[in-house]
């Protein structure tokens, strides 16, 4: 396959984003592509280049891979999968992407990136194309997804394809093994909570001697440790503040009371060594590792993706297990697990990419019917999965096996369950259900769910999080003083906040029809 993410010449994120204009400056005007009929039966197979980040384990697939050429065969197009070149910050390469001659005919945006296609009109508005050439997509996504992304541009337009997760993404959990063993119960409240952490830290749940357990530990940044603030109403995602109701109206969590006490909180952990101390150095694959290998009690993620990571901790300890914990009560807080169900953007077509628009939305729709669910799930057998027994079993990853191709991000209640069924190994499948239903009765979809990136236009560090980080990071290390804190939210307010709040309240009254 083409390598087409070779050499890249160094341009400032400015010089890009001025770029974008020439390159993606062909009319938006109507949505009808000029090769409307590419992919159709007859005709020669229309390739798609299909840009993503954030790969994982795996290999980049040819046009030869027979995952490619199924697909082909029932859509007549060819999927040419894209990623980020190892080493690459894929918001900035994604920016020198787009400014350069070598687009991808549909891409997964990163970091506001559409709110850039769309103000310098890059990207192709879709409601008339969608209907057309992916009917499944426009019918299987709820008409309020349509109507928050229709939101998120100044002319009505729905200029990408969202995101949609109707169950709880992300759950707090801990290792029941350890509770046991230990004697204790699943903790109800902050105090039994740290009670928990200090016997973790203590006790010697492994058995190893070396008290080397980590009771909780999140990643650099104080990203993935949202549990710690959760309990506090704060409302995070993946450790960045997000926008909800407070003291009545919408605002940022980041500077909310509430997030004030859960750093002061998060302090504490950390000087007890409660919270593991590498937290802020911990690279993804540290922390991973970290869990892995049996040293952690407590955290935050996935539970979707638990298959892979408990299978690595049967191999050190044979009775592992894990369960979903429920929020613990902070008296004054109303806790929860924050929910971000519709309007995230998933996929965009670049205007330069229109005469692709019909053949892309036939390779999107293709994930999106439902009779095809159990190829996307399964993929090619000795590539994807093995059967054993007459049932199919997915392989785990490996560097060097071709990643399955994959489009769709919509899950329902049901889906989640025909996939806990499907692909989770039976003696994993209780578990894995127990922790949703445990985070499902603890999950709220936030008042800012689907906001548009444009509310920070002109405030780049606010968008960031950067400063919020900074005082995050010192404040629980104990470099500053929790009252630092005051200094953070007038410093934040001062350099763009209050515009941006008043901007977040203008879009959430137009969201709710006010």
């Amino acid at each position: 396959m083409k390598k087409w993410f070779g050499k890249s010449t160094k341009m400032s994120a400015v010089a890009a984003l001025l770029a974008v204009t020439m390159i993606t400056g062909c009319s938006n005007n109507g949505n009808a592509g000029k090769n409307a009929n590419a992919g159709e039966e007859g005709d020669q197979p229309v390739v798609v280049k299909v840009f993503k980040s954030h790969m994982g384990v795996g290999t980049l697939p040819d046009h030869d891979n027979p995952h490619v050429k199924y697909v082909e065969e029932k859509t007549g197009v060819i999927y040419e999968l894209m990623s980020t070149p190892p080493g690459s910050e894929p918001t900035e390469y994604l920016n020198l992407m787009i400014a350069s001659d070598e687009l991808p005919d549909i891409l997964r945006p990163i970091g506001g990136i559409e709110q850039t296609l769309i103000k310098q009109g890059g990207a192709l508005p879709l409601e008339d194309l969608l209907p057309k050439y992916a009917p499944n997509v426009w019918k299987n996504i709820p008409e309020e997804a349509w109507d928050i992304v229709r939101s998120a541009s100044p002319d009505g337009h729905i200029y990408y394809v969202p995101k949609v997760f109707l169950v709880p993404e992300r759950a707090p959990m801990i290792r029941q093994d350890w509770l046991d063993k230990l004697g204790l119960e699943m903790p109800k409240t902050l105090e039994e909570y740290k009670d928990v952490l200090r016997a973790f830290r203590d006790g010697d749940p492994n058995g190893n001697g070396k008290q080397d357990e980590l009771p909780t530990s999140g990643r650099e940044y104080g990203k993935w440790m949202d549990h710690l603030f959760g309990m506090f109403g704060v409302a995070m995602w993946e450790g960045l503040p997000e926008w909800d109701i407070y003291d009545g109206e919408i605002g940022y969590a980041g500077v909310s009371d509430n997030m004030k006490a859960a750093i002061a909180f998060i302090r504490d952990l950390y000087s007890e060594k409660l919270l593991d101390n590498e937290t802020f150095l911990n690279k993804g694959d540290v922390w991973t590792a970290k869990i892995n290998n049996n040293l952690v009690g407590s955290w935050y993620h996935l539970p979707a993706n638990l298959r892979d990571r408990y299978t690595a901790m049967l191999k050190g300890a044979p009775e592992a297990y894990v369960t979903g914990m429920p929020m613990p009560e902070v008296d004054g807080y109303e806790g929860f697990v924050t929910m971000k169900s519709m309007g995230e953007p998933e996929w965009v077509i670049p205007t330069a990419a229109e005469d692709k628009a019909p053949a892309a939305l036939k390779l999107l729709d293709f994930f999106y019917n439902k009779d095809n669910d159990e190829f996307v799930r399964f993929g090619i057998e000795g590539l994807q999965h093995e059967v054993v027994d007459g049932k199919k079993v997915l392989l785990p990853p490996e560097d060097d096996r071709p990643l399955a191709l994959g489009m769709r991000n919509l899950t329902t209640e049901e889906d989640m369950a025909i996939r806990i069924k499907e692909t989770i190994p039976e003696d994993m499948q209780k578990m894995v259900s127990d922790i949703f239903e445990v985070s499902k009765a603890d999950a709220r979809r936030i008042a800012g769910d689907g906001l548009p990136n444009t509310v920070y236009e002109g405030f780049p560090d606010i968008q960031s999080h950067k400063l919020f980080q900074e005082y995050l990071t010192k404040i629980v290390i104990g470099e500053w003083p929790i009252e630092k804190f005051d200094e953070f939210v007038d410093r934040w307010k001062k350099s763009g906040g209050d515009k941006v709040t008043e901007r977040v309240r203008e879009w959430y009254a137009k969201v709710k029809g006010e």
